[in-house]
C-alpha cells in the first residue's frame, strides 16, 4: 500500500466568512466544495484547493462559530507545509506582509506564518517533480501560486513509539531522523515529527486529523494492513466524494486513508464548484433546516468579478 501523499488536511475553524476570505483572498486557492460535517451536519465542511479539487492540494475545515482558540500538543498535527517555486518566496513575504500576517521565520527556502486562528503554515522550494496543483487567482501569477501538500508536521512525545507502524503498516519511507515520505506512483507527500510534551487543546486554529490518499483498488488493503498492525481502524464510511477510513496512529494523530475519487465533480459541474451548498443524497432532505442554520458565505469568485 503506497499513499500518494496527502489527500487532504482538515482543521477547525470559528469564524467560517474569514476563513473563506483568507484562504481564497489572501492564499489564492479556490473554494472547491461547501458542504457540512456528515458527522455533524448542522456544521459546514469548507474545502480549499487547486483548480479541479484534486487530492494533494485540499485543506478543509469543520466551522463551529466562535470556538474557543485551540493549541496543538502531542499527538496533533501542527504546520501544514506547501510547495511553491523558488522565485515565490518573495512575493508571499510582501504579499503576508501587506494583510497584516506576520512572518514568523523566513530562511533561503522556507517561509513560517500562521492564519488568523492560529494554524500553522510553511511555505518551502520544493524539489519534487510532482505536478503542481494550483487554484487561479487574478492577483497571484501562476508561478507564484501554492502547488499543493509538501506534507505536515505532527508533535509527539515519543517519536519512535511512531516509526514500526509508519514503516510498516503505511510503507512510509524514512527520509531522515523523525522525518519520513509517502510516496506512491504520481506523488509524495513528507510527515515529521517535532518534540513536544505540552497536551494539546483542540479548537479554532488547530488540526483535527490528516489524510492519506490512497488509489481506490487498495482502500480496502490498507484497511486491513493498519488493523493488523493493531490501529483499530473504522469501517470503510462512504463520505460521497471519496470513502475513507480512520485510525490514530501511536503517537495518537488522527489519520484517514482517503481514496482518489470520485471526486467534486460527482454533483456539480468543474465551472461552478463551490458556489452553493453541495449535499451528498443521504442529506439532501435535511437542506431547508441546514440553510436556515449555516452561517451566510461570500461567494469568492463573484467577490473577485465586482473587484
Amino acid at each position: 500500500m503506497k499513499l500518494e501523499g496527502v489527500h487532504h488536511v482538515t482543521a477547525i475553524t470559528g469564524d467560517a466568512p474569514g476563513n473563506v476570505d483568507f484562504y481564497t483572498r489572501v492564499l489564492g486557492l479556490r473554494l472547491v466544495k461547501k458542504s457540512v460535517n456528515q458527522d455533524d451536519p448542522t456544521v459546514y465542511h469548507l474545502f480549499y484547493g487547486d483548480e479541479e479539487g484534486a487530492p494533494g492540494n485540499d485543506i478543509t475545515f469543520f466551522e463551529y462559530p466562535g470556538a474557543r482558540p485551540g493549541r496543538a500538543g502531542a499527538g496533533m498535527v501542527h504546520r501544514v507545509v506547501w510547495r511553491i517555486s523558488s522565485e515565490a518566496l518573495s512575493f508571499w513575504e510582501e504579499r503576508l506582509g501587506n494583510e497584516g500576517v506576520q512572518t514568523e521565520r523566513r530562511t533561503d527556502g522556507a517561509l513560517l506564518f500562521s492564519d488568523p486562528e492560529g494554524l500553522g503554515h510553511e511555505l518551502v522550494v520544493s524539489q519534487a517533480r510532482d505536478e503542481p496543483l494550483i487554484a487561479h487567482h487574478p492577483e497571484i501569477l501562476a508561478d507564484q501560486a501554492l502547488q499543493g501538500f509538501e506534507g505536515v508536521r505532527a508533535y509527539s512525545q515519543d517519536r519512535e513509539a511512531s516509526r514500526a507502524f509508519l514503516e510498516g503498516a503505511l510503507e512510509f519511507e524514512p527520509q531522515g531522523k523523525d522525518f519520513w515520505e509517502a510516496r506512491g506512483a504520481r506523488r509524495g507527500g513528507s510527515y515529521q515529527y517535532d518534540r513536544s510534551d505540552e497536551r494539546g487543546l483542540p479548537g479554532a486554529g488547530t488540526v483535527h486529523h490528516v489524510a492519506g490518499a490512497s488509489p481506490m483498488e487498495e482502500h480496502k488493503a490498507g484497511q486491513k494492513r493498519v488493523s493488523e498492525a493493531g490501529a483499530s481502524p473504522t469501517p470503510v464510511i462512504d463520505r460521497f466524494y471519496f470513502k475513507s477510513i480512520y485510525f490514530r496512529e501511536p503517537s495518537g494523530v488522527l489519520f484517514e486513508i482517503a481514496t482518489i475519487g470520485p471526486g467534486f465533480t460527482a454533483d456539480e459541474p468543474l465551472e461552478s464548484l463551490g458556489e452553493h451548498l453541495s449535499l451528498p443524497p443521504d442529506y439532501e432532505q435535511l437542506r431547508d433546516k441546514l440553510e436556515q442554520v449555516l452561517t451566510p458565505l461570500p461567494d469568492p469568485r463573484a467577490s473577485r468579478a465586482g473587484r
